[in-house]
């Protein structure tokens, strides 16, 4: 009774409210991203743009503009440099290599030559759901619109590209304009996720849950719905967990996550054709399944 006293006071805190409504958000529109990233296989880029928002965020810091809005568009800026990479995954990920290493350093040169105290850069890297602010809460409410929105625009056209490459450009879907709106997506997602549980573990909220979803769902649009229902299950339960048991919200997300996607692959395999095209699959396939 008393921890549910405890928990009802504070719920009724505003920075407890708006960070709950953030999580809500962001369980629409990150797992949807983290389809996008399991499905093109370019899991360097949420590793490199973590690394380009720790610059933004130092490039904001020593002009006196806001950190996060820096973070995202270095992000959005890295994402559409690395789009011509991305090819193949192989493209890619030499240049995340290279750019985790460049952006790191000149976060770090920045912050050593003007002086700036780095603490609160770094603390981005562990995250702080209950300093939500309202500009924070936009990002992720935009991201919740844009996301779905772009997914049921262009659902066609994602299905093919995630399913095949080769075949997605045979059947005439412009490949590079929407592998660079992607990119830019994913981008600017990891940034804006970032300050919910800290860059090192954002994958809670847009990898794990789609993980889950690819093993419970059998077409794009079923393994989609999957992600975001898993999201949702995700953050509610790890924060009011956390909030609970007075624990930091950022890493119960992420067991919380993590015990989702074990329990899911306990579930025997289901006998039946992956939606999306194994490595080994040419461009000769005939069509991709329903989507």
């Amino acid at each position: 009774m008393m921890l549910a006293a405890d928990l009802g006071q504070l719920l009724q805190l505003l920075p407890v409210q708006r960070a709950g409504i953030t999580l809500l958000l962001a369980a629409v529109g990150l797992p949807v991203v983290g389809v996008v990233i399991v499905g093109l296989d370019i899991m360097p880029v949420r590793f490199a743009m973590m690394h380009v928002a720790l610059l933004g965020i130092a490039i904001g810091m020593l002009t006196g503009l806001d950190p996060m809005l820096c973070a995202l568009l270095a992000c959005a800026l890295a994402g559409a440099g690395v789009a011509p990479l991305a090819r193949t995954p192989d493209g890619l990920s030499g240049a995340m290599g290279l750019l985790m290493s460049l952006a790191i350093a000149a976060a770090l040169l920045l912050l050593a030559v003007s002086g700036v105290n780095a603490s609160g850069a770094f603390a981005l890297l562990w995250g702080s759901i209950l300093s939500v602010g309202t500009p924070d809460l936009v990002v992720v409410g935009a991201l919740a619109v844009a996301v779905p929105a772009l997914f049921w625009w262009r659902r066609r056209d994602l299905a093919l590209l995630l399913y095949d490459r080769e075949l997605a450009l045979s059947s005439g879907v412009p490949v590079q304009r929407l592998t660079l709106l992607l990119l830019v997506l994913v981008a600017v997602a990891v940034a804006g996720a970032i300050k919910l549980t800290g860059a090192l573990l954002v994958d809670a909220l847009t990898l794990l849950p789609a993980l889950a979803a690819r093993r419970l769902g059998t077409s794009l649009t079923s393994i989609t719905v999957w992600a975001v229902g898993i999201g949702v299950v995700v953050n509610l339960t790890g924060f009011l967990v956390a909030l609970t048991l007075d624990l930091p919200p950022g890493p119960v997300l992420v067991l919380t996550a993590g015990a989702v996607v074990l329990a899911v692959h306990l579930v025997p395999e289901r006998r039946i054709r992956s939606w999306r095209a194994p490595a080994s699959v040419s461009s000769t396939a005939s069509s991709p399944p329903s989507h």
